[in-house]
This record gives structure tokens, sequence and C-alpha cells, in this order.
């Protein structure tokens, strides 16, 4: 794969990556995409379809990808 040359998209792609490391961090952290297992006593909550998890990971991806480039939560 070929590294772009033009220093605005080299800054983009980095933008980009940074925003992916951090999805990947505050997934793992929340463990969105673990399996639930219920423990004594407490009900396991029903588990997201698929379609739900993957609009979850892009919307969380938009925001990791505003929050690195310094535009915040959009509200």
């Amino acid at each position: 794969m070929e590294q772009p040359s033009n220093p605005a998209t080299s800054a983009a792609r980095r933008n980009e990556d940074i925003a992916l490391d951090l999805l990947k961090f505050v997934s793992a952290t929340a463990g969105m995409g673990r399996a639930t297992t219920p423990s004594t006593g407490f009900t396991a909550a029903a588990a997201p379809r698929p379609e739900e998890h993957v609009t979850q990971l892009l919307d969380l991806y938009s925001r990791c990808l505003r929050t690195i480039e310094g535009k915040g939560e959009a509200r």
C-alpha cells in the first residue's frame, strides 16, 4: 500500500487511525461486543442484534473522529 505524499491527506489518515485506536480502546473498556453471561440473581440484558451493534460502533467511531479533529460533540 502506498503512503500518501500530500501532507493534508497524511494528517487526515493519521486522525482516522487515532480515532480507530480510540474506538478499540473505548469498546474494549466498555465491554462492547462481548457476550453477556448472567450471574446469580441478575438477568442479562438482551444482546443487541448485529445491525444494532454495527450502528453503535459506527456512531462511536464518528464521535471518536470528531473528538480527535477537535470538533467535539455535535448536540
